[in-house]
């Protein structure tokens, strides 16, 4: 009887541990808590953005010629109306006092035309006074009208040809002018090409050529970036913008959309894309900014606070549902109704209450309706 028992406590044991082994292990799985917060709906640019000026010109000479003078180096401040560069143009001075002295003979020649035509009228008009006195003849007063008749047209085509001097003179100066870049605004000189002596050469039409000097003006800078094409119905201008800049890590900057593009880019092998332009609500915020910098922009299309929301990466079947973790450990599979996302979270309209606890290790081996878990809780979240 005794040796029955033994056995019997042995089978048992025996069969006790051989179902300890073989049970199913809990997996560890990370977990969120539902909870209310804040959801936004974004749109980011496909590629970098980058910090632009509100104004930017690149300067080159109308006609290519020799750098006479060169009064400014990259870096420098420049005001409005300063003069840059200027070409040789001893040739153009030469000419312009040509024209210069041509016209003054021509107004001398013009005043001399008219004090003749002056007189030759007087002297007709005395002409008729002794006529009608009856000591000059017919003919005479004839003579003496078209002597003055002649020299008024004498007088009238040396003005003419003063206004043809001077108006060779504007020619000569606007040529001169052509040789001279001057500032156009207030701002800053981001780049010149060549020196004193080299040779300045413009751009043909077609052939794109580095300008004499890029100035721009770093008082005023906006952002433009390039968002994907199937995003464009839902840009408008006036949206709030997430500013971001790669030289200023973990800071961001809130702006609005100020131009969306009207045609769509084509860039070869990229993705079409429409530019938008981007300005900050404090444009004091991130300090002095360098044109050219990289930025990246988040269009927010949408915000939502309080609301119940989980992490984006806990959804399954597009969206439609979740794996809820129960009281016993077991896994459920729940059908969810959302409403706003973004890449970290989304918004659940119904389907869920605050305070349960759903998967978001998905990728996890055997996390499936009806697994036994343990949460990770050196990875809960």
């Amino acid at each position: 009887m005794r040796r029955s028992l033994v056995l019997l406590v042995i089978v048992a044991l025996g069969a006790a541990a051989l179902w300890w082994a073989s049970r199913p292990k809990p997996i560890a799985v990370m977990v969120s808590e539902v909870g209310r917060g804040t959801v936004e709906t974004t749109i980011a640019n496909t590629r970098g953005g980058t910090i632009e000026a509100c104004q930017r010109t690149r300067l080159s000479t109308i006609f290519g010629g020799r750098i006479e003078m060169l009064a400014v180096k990259e870096g420098d401040r420049v005001r409005r109306g300063q003069v840059l560069m200027r070409l040789w143009q001893d040739d153009l001075r030469a000419e312009h006092a040509a024209a210069e002295a041509q016209a003054e003979t021509a107004r001398r020649r013009s005043a001399e035309a008219c004090t003749v035509a002056e007189t030759a009228r007087r002297e007709a008009q005395r002409q008729q006074q002794l006529h009608a006195q009856g000591f000059v003849s017919e003919a005479r007063l004839d003579a003496s009208r078209s002597e003055a008749e002649a020299r008024e047209l004498g007088c009238r085509t040396a003005r003419a040809d003063v206004t043809q001097a001077q108006a060779r003179v504007a020619v000569v100066a606007t040529t001169r002018e052509r040789s001279v870049l001057v500032a156009p605004f207030d701002g800053r000189v981001a780049k010149v090409v060549g020196e004193v002596g080299e040779y300045s050469t413009p751009s043909p039409p077609g052939v794109p050529t580095p300008p004499a000097i890029d100035l721009l003006d770093d008082s005023c800078v906006y952002v433009k970036a390039p968002m994907d094409e199937v995003d464009a119905p839902r840009l408008r201008v006036g949206l709030p913008v997430r500013i971001t800049i790669d030289a200023q890590p973990g800071r961001s900057f809130p702006g609005q959309v100020r131009r969306i593009a009207p045609v769509v880019s084509a860039v070869e092998r990229q993705a079409r894309t429409v530019e938008i332009e981007v300005t900050f609500n404090d444009p004091t915020a991130p300090g002095p900014l360098l044109v050219g910098s990289s930025t990246d922009v988040e269009v927010i299309l949408g915000t939502r606070t309080g609301v119940l929301r989980v992490p984006t990466a806990a959804l399954l079947q597009g969206g439609k549902s979740v794996l809820v973790r129960a009281a016993d450990g077991r896994l459920q599979e729940r059908s969810v109704q959302t409403g706003l996302a973004n890449w970290e979270h989304t918004e659940v309209l119904q389907g869920l209450q605050a305070g349960e606890q759903i998967v978001v290790s998905l990728d996890r081996a055997g996390v499936q309706a009806g697994a036994l878990t343990v949460p990770d809780d050196a990875k809960r979240r």
